[in-house]
C-alpha cells in the first residue's frame, strides 16, 4: 500500500530520493492564460460561461445574496457552530499577538526613520470547495486578514450543484460568523481572474483586489503564477502533505491514522514517515491495512498512500531523520520522538510543526489556534504559512531636519559621484545654495 526508502547508510542529500508529489503548473498555464483573459475581456458574461462549463451551475448573479449568508449560518448544526466559533477564537488570540507596531528609529538628531506597517487595501481570499468543503479555510484566510486591519475583504468559493449554485453551506455560514458578507459563486482560475481584474456592475460587482490568499488546485496555483504582479499573493499552494519522524516510543495507531488524515484530502496528498525503527514501520504498516479499510474515503486515500509522493523512508537515527525532514520541508511536520520537545526544536525547514503524541496536524486544522494555509512542495525552506504579516506592507517614513541633512550631506554626494548619478548630489546641493559643508 505505501512504499518503503531505505537511507541507512547513506550521506547523500536525500532531495532526489525523497518522494514529492508531481505539481505541474508551469504546464498548467496554458489551460489558464485563456480563461484568464476571458474574464478579463468579458467579466461577468465569462464568469457564468466557465462556470457552466466546469461546475454544470448557470449562474444568475455571481455574487451570493446576503440573505443566503444569513440563512446558512440559521440552519448551521448547532455542534458544527460551537466548533466554528472555538476554532475563531483561537486563532483571533494567536494572530492578534502577530500584529507589529509602528517603531521609530532616531538615527541622528533631527533625523528618524519609522517603519509603518501599513494592511492591504483590498483581499480576495479563496476557498476550495472540490472534494471537501473546506470551511475552516475560510477562518485561516480572514482572521489573520482582520487582525491585520485589512478594510476590504471579498471572498470566492465555487458554486455546488447541489446547493442550489451557491457555495457549501457551511462556508457561507462561517463567513457569516467572521462578518464576511461579499462572497462570490466562483471557483477556480476564473475567480483568480476574477479578482485581479473585477467583474461585474452595480452591487454585484467585484472590484479588483491588491493581494490573493488562500489554497486550491493546479489551476488556481497556476492563475496566481500567471496573474502575479498585478495582484500579491501568498503562495503557490499545491495539495496537502504531512511528514512524520518518529522512533520506537511512537504509537502506530496514531501515526498510521495521521497518515491517512492528510491522505484523505486528494489522491496526490502526501504521507511520509520517517524512521529509525524497522519495528514500527511494520507496525504502520499492519495498522494501515487495517485502518484504511475502515475508513470513508478507502479509494481517494489508498491512491494516495500508494503515490509515488507518499512512503516509509528508514534512517539510522534520528538525526540523520531530522537530516531528511529538514531536506524535504513538509507542510506539516508531526515530531513523534523521544524527547519531541527537544528534537522538534532542531527542525530548521517545515511549514508547522507538530510535538508530541498530542498535537495530530488535524488540531492544527482546526483549533491549535496556528494557520493551516502553509507553503508545500519543499517550499517551507524559504516561505512561511498566512499570518497577519502576510497582509501588512512596511512602509519606511523618513524625517530629517535641515541640520540632520548637513549633517550627512557630504556622504551622499560622494556616494552619487562615485555612481555617476550627479543629480542625485545636485538634490541635496539645492537645499543648501549649492554650497555643502565639506562638499
Amino acid at each position: 500500500m505505501i512504499s518503503r526508502i531505505d537511507l541507512r547508510g547513506s550521506i547523500d542529500d536525500p532531495r532526489a530520493v525523497l518522494p514529492r508529489a508531481e505539481l505541474d503548473v508551469e504546464a498548467a498555464l496554458d489551460r489558464v492564460r485563456p480563461i484568464c483573459e476571458d474574464v478579463r475581456h468579458r467579466g461577468v458574461e465569462a464568469l457564468v460561461e466557465i462556470t457552466e462549463r466546469f461546475d454544470g451551475v448557470r449562474l444568475t448573479d455571481i455574487r451570493v445574496p446576503k440573505a443566503a449568508i444569513t440563512a446558512a449560518l440559521e440552519q448551521l448544526d448547532p455542534a458544527v457552530r460551537a466548533a466554528l466559533e472555538e476554532s475563531i477564537r483561537r486563532a483571533r488570540l494567536v494572530h492578534r499577538e502577530q500584529r507589529r507596531t509602528d517603531h521609530t528609529t532616531r538615527v541622528a538628531p533631527g533625523g528618524t526613520v519609522t517603519e509603518r506597517w501599513v494592511p492591504v487595501d483590498r483581499v480576495g481570499l479563496y476557498v476550495p470547495g472540490g472534494l471537501a468543503p473546506l470551511s475552516s479555510s475560510v477562518v485561516m484566510n480572514a482572521v489573520p486578514a482582520q487582525e491585520a486591519g485589512v478594510p476590504s475583504l471579498a471572498l470566492a468559493s465555487p458554486p455546488q450543484k447541489e446547493h442550489g449554485g451557491l457555495p457549501h453551506p457551511t462556508i457561507l455560514a462561517a463567513c457569516a460568523l467572521l462578518g464576511v458578507d461579499e462572497v462570490y459563486a466562483v471557483g477556480g482560475a476564473q475567480a483568480i481572474a476574477m479578482f485581479a481584474y473585477g467583474a461585474g456592475e452595480g452591487e454585484s460587482r467585484c472590484a479588483p483586489v491588491n493581494l490573493v490568499t488562500g489554497p486550491g488546485n493546479i489551476y488556481v496555483a497556476a492563475a496566481k503564477r500567471l496573474l502575479k504582479g498585478r495582484i500579491g499573493i501568498d503562495a503557490e499552494a499545491g495539495t496537502t502533505e504531512i511528514a512524520i519522524l518518529a522512533d520506537d516510543t511512537a504509537d502506530p495507531r496514531h501515526v498510521a491514522a495521521d497518515l491517512i488524515s492528510q491522505a484523505e484530502h486528494d489522491p496526490s496528498a502526501a504521507s511520509v514517515l520517517v524512521t529509525d525503527s524497522v519495528a514500527l514501520a511494520e507496525a504502520v504498516e499492519g495498522e494501515l491495512k487495517t485502518q484504511v479499510a475502515a475508513t470513508r474515503h478507502e479509494a481517494r486515500v489508498r491512491q494516495a498512500l500508494g503515490g509515488k509522493q507518499s512512503g516509509i523512508i528508514l534512517v539510522d537515527s534520528v538525526d540523520q531523520g531530522l537530516d531528511v525532514v529538514n531536506a524535504y520541508a513538509a507542510e506539516h511536520l508531526e515530531i513523534q520522538t523521544a524527547d519531541a520537545a527537544a528534537v522538534a526544536a532542531r527542525v530548521r525547514n517545515a511549514g508547522a510543526v507538530f510535538v508530541g503524541a498530542f498535537s495530530p496536524v488535524s488540531l492544527g486544522d482546526y483549533a491549535a489556534g496556528s494557520n493551516h494555509v502553509l507553503p508545500t512542495g519543499g517550499c517551507a525552506c524559504h516561505s512561511s504559512g498566512l499570518s497577519v504579516q502576510s497582509f501588512l506592507r512596511g512602509i519606511h517614513v523618513v524625517d530629517y531636519s535641515r541640520e540632520a541633512l548637513a549633517d550627512v550631506a557630504r556622504h551622499v554626494v560622494t556616494f552619487a559621484d562615485a555612481e555617476d548619478l550627479p543629480g542625485h548630489g545636485d538634490a541635496v546641493r539645492a537645499r543648501f545654495d549649492w554650497t555643502v559643508p565639506g562638499a
